[in-house]
């Protein structure tokens, strides 16, 4: 469960990125970022946010050096 905290990350980051793609991702597929799902949405578990986190920023970092 998110708890409302805040953390900064730099708006251009692969880090930040990456949660923004994770963020798009979860709406594609129904998701959602708290722990009471709806008849239309699921709560997107610990295991999910970090696979698919993980996925991004893998992503994100490829690209990143393929431009380079």
């Amino acid at each position: 469960m998110v708890d409302g905290s805040i953390i900064h990350l730099g708006e251009n980051s692969p880090e930040y990125v990456a949660f923004r793609l994770m963020e798009k991702i979860a709406a594609s597929e129904g998701r959602i970022f708290n722990d009471r799902p709806n008849g239309t949405h699921q709560s997107a578990d610990r295991a999910w946010i970090l696979s698919t986190y993980q996925e991004c920023l893998s992503v994100v970092l490829r690209y990143q050096n393929k431009g380079r």
